[in-house]
């Protein structure tokens, strides 16, 4: 927009348009401007006031330029493009997310919010530079309806499985999580075989899953299959039906009946139905595809940087070493032992600022919560100290358990304490607890195999896989401590972490406060009941 300058008076030329404008905008713009090329404006210093200023003939040219001038900012301002759905999560600075309350997608325990789901969508949002915030919808059916809505969530990640049926809902990004469908029957119950079988049983699954269009596919094929959909349960619930009786089946990913069955050790996968699937992201449907584009280069960053896969390995790497009577065998133990230990498991994990639920399960993989015991290698008491480890701990009996438990807690923290800086949390606390079980000496042995393979040395996933090799006269020979039994931290670091996340799963509180997230957790029991036969999943 020019201004040209006459003597007496001021005139607009507008034979410049601002930008942006769309194209159409810009000839209706110049189509009025060349019908009306000037617009006078006042000047302050040359009015007076006249009667004719007000005649009928006068007022009209001005009413008709001031219109117009009007009129053309309105088109403007009409014609600017508003920002698409990522400019939009930037300028709020905040990435809205909708997903589910279960140990799979996302909970809070005592030390915050946490879950696969959570911490993936967690990490997306520090990218984009924004804070996160959660929603925990009551059902599916309220997940996809959410999804889009005006200041609502933009984005589900609740471990979603596509679908025809919600492809006509949503968007769905680079799967990240392959998954297959299993019917879950009750141990000591008939094992169904095929999808015949499911003819004349109690089925339960949750309203609005791709499981209940199975199961509607399936009775097209198998009219007597019945089965029930509930928008008041979580999958933690229907496997604890399952496991009481309450229901003779369910339909469950495998991930999920993975992580939960520990909780239930009645709980059995009677068959996979179907092929896998894989778990993506969702966004609203529309032509917007800025937020969608962003999200699959994320998931393809993190797959191929080793991100995905530790997350992976860190919430499904070891879900299933319990087995089911190692399961009932500490559902027993978590009842009847655990009580008279917890206040010092408590007292010394706080005085030394380590998880209370870490170091009891630490003293469960040692010892069973036993305070007398004594190992072959003449390793003694609840947290299994060896006699210098317990000198320099300042324990005098190995035996007493409040003594125990405090030798383990300053031994825990000494160990995470004194690793190499390099080693970032959680793999910090993983590669404590490996060093607790075999030595720091041998642990640094398998950290240089690790880098001399081109792998990182301070990644756990990565340090696991040299450990056994440790074993192996081939690999011992070329470290600087020699043999080492390397199998065994694995696994120690594996059942710790199992009993961790039970410990974590039982103690978690209620939520509190003004949070995103309101109503109960879907915190599983622990079914104190013997499983009457011991049949291995298939």
């Amino acid at each position: 927009m020019a201004i040209q300058a006459i003597p007496g008076s001021y005139f607009i030329r507008h034979n410049r348009l601002p930008s942006p404008v769309s194209a159409g905008c810009s000839q209706g713009l110049r189509a009025l401007a060349d019908k009306c090329p000037a617009v006078e404006i006042w000047r302050r210093g040359s009015f007076a006031y006249t009667a004719q200023m007000f005649s009928p003939t006068a007022l009209r040219p001005r009413c008709a330029k001031w219109l117009f001038v009007t009129g053309l900012f309105l088109l403007l301002s009409a014609c600017v493009d508003k920002p698409n759905t990522l400019e939009r999560i930037k300028e709020d600075g905040v990435l809205r997310v909708v997903t589910r309350n279960s140990p799979a997608t996302y909970f809070q325990d005592r030390n915050g919010e946490t879950g696969f789901e959570y911490e993936l969508v967690k990490r997306f949002a520090d990218e984009l530079g924004v804070k996160l915030e959660i929603e925990a919808a009551d059902n599916l059916d309220d997940l996809f309806s959410q999804i889009g809505k005006p200041n609502g969530p933009v984005l589900a990640a609740a471990g979603l499985v596509s679908s025809e049926q919600r492809r006509q809902q949503v968007r769905f990004s680079h799967p990240y999580l392959e998954v297959t469908p299993q019917i879950i029957y009750r141990n000591g119950q008939s094992r169904p075989t095929t999808a015949a079988d499911l003819v004349g049983k109690k089925i339960m699954v949750l309203k609005g899953s791709t499981h209940a269009e199975q199961l509607a596919q399936l009775k097209k094929q198998f009219p007597g299959i019945e089965y029930e959909e509930s928008d008041a349960v979580e999958v933690v619930d229907l496997l604890r039906m399952v496991d009481e009786g309450q229901i003779d089946l369910t339909l469950v990913d495998s991930n999920e009946v993975a992580m939960n069955q520990v909780y239930f050790p009645n709980v059995r996968v009677a068959f996979d139905l179907g092929d896998a699937s894989h778990q993506a992201w969702a966004v609203a449907a529309g032509e917007d595809n800025s937020l969608l584009n962003e999200v699959n280069n994320y998931l393809d960053k993190v797959e191929k940087n080793g991100t995905l896969q530790r997350l992976k390995d860190r919430y499904y790497g070891h879900v299933d070493v319990l087995g089911y009577m190692g399961a009932y065998t500490f559902a027993q133990h978590l009842q009847q032992r655990l009580p008279k230990y917890e206040k010092h498991f408590r007292a010394y994990a706080k005085e030394e600022k380590v998880d209370w639920r870490l170091l009891a399960a630490i003293g469960y993989q040692e010892s069973l919560w036993q305070p007398a015991v004594t190992s072959k290698t003449g390793v003694r008491g609840l947290m299994m100290l060896t006699q210098n480890t317990a000198q320099a701990m300042g324990v005098s009996n190995r035996l007493d358990a409040k003594q125990s438990i405090m030798g383990g807690a300053k031994y825990l923290a000494k160990i995470k304490d004194e690793l190499d800086d390099k080693i970032a949390e959680p793999d910090r606390t993983w590669f404590a607890l490996a060093a607790y079980n075999v030595g720091t000496g041998h642990l640094d042995d398998a950290r240089k195999l690790a880098e001399k393979e081109g792998l990182n040395p301070n990644k756990w996933l990565d340090v696991k896989k040299m450990l056994p090799r440790l074993s192996q006269k081939q690999w011992y020979s070329k470290t600087r401590y020699g043999y080492a039994r390397g199998g065994e931290p694995v696994h120690f670091v594996a059942n710790i972490r199992r009993y961790y996340d039970i410990l974590t799963w039982v103690t978690q509180p209620q939520l509190e406060g003004n949070q995103v997230v309101e109503g109960n957790l879907h915190v599983p029991g622990v079914d104190k009941t013997k499983p009457t036969e011991e049949t291995p999943p298939l």
